[in-house]
């Protein structure tokens, strides 16, 4: 049995993808090995700062962002990407970077359902938000964002896993997220996808 245990940094992109898996740290559905620090970068363009100012501390064995692709026209997204890539002077980002597409709704939603949304405005997904989990008119304020993760549960979780099995893991296909190799990854007592992800860097 390894007890070596290995510190893992992801940078969130705003409240609802830190509260999200602050939830699934409380469930415990990870290996203990894995101690996660998570930070709200409160916005996507203010992600790739504080990106650099972690990996740069060596004070973690990997640093992740956890986000998704920033409305239609997803420039930040990309740029994201772009920012990541150069600072490493390497082809890395989507090892690094943990997203959805349009939105991280997509992926909470699939704890309840299979669900495709080709839009990330809450507006438009208050319907199924509504009927899936009970919550009108959800704009992410503190009490709604308590409630929403209120309901994820350890049994909803599995289900969460199936639904989004057959998703997309291409950033240009609406829906789509690599949210799964994540929880894989996080799930796997052999922690050498570590190492993996860090030789490319």
């Amino acid at each position: 049995m390894n007890s070596a245990q290995f510190n893992i940094c992801i940078i969130c992109e705003g409240y609802e993808e830190f509260d999200y898996l602050t939830k699934l740290k409380e469930k415990r559905v990870f290996q203990d090995q894995y101690l996660l620090k998570l930070i709200n970068a409160k916005g996507i363009t203010k992600i790739f700062t504080r990106y650099i100012e972690k990996y740069q501390s060596s004070s973690h064995n990997l640093v992740l962002i956890f986000c998704d692709t920033d409305k239609e026209k997803q420039e930040a997204f990309w740029n994201l990407l772009d920012n990541i890539n150069s600072f490493h002077d390497a082809n890395v980002a989507n090892d690094i970077v943990i997203f959805s597409r349009p939105c991280t709704m997509q992926i909470f939603l699939s704890h309840f359902a299979k669900v495709e949304l080709k839009k990330p405005s809450k507006t438009v997904n208050n319907g199924i938000i509504k009927e899936l989990t009970g919550i009108k008119e959800y704009d992410a304020t503190d009490d709604e964002r308590n409630e929403f993760m209120s309901k994820i549960k350890r049994g909803n979780y599995e289900a969460m896993k199936e639904n989004l099995k057959d998703i997309s893991k291409n950033n240009s296909d609406i829906p789509s997220t690599n949210f799964l190799t994540l929880i894989e990854n996080l799930e796997n007592p052999n922690p050498s996808w570590i190492d993996n992800i860090n030789r490319k860097l």
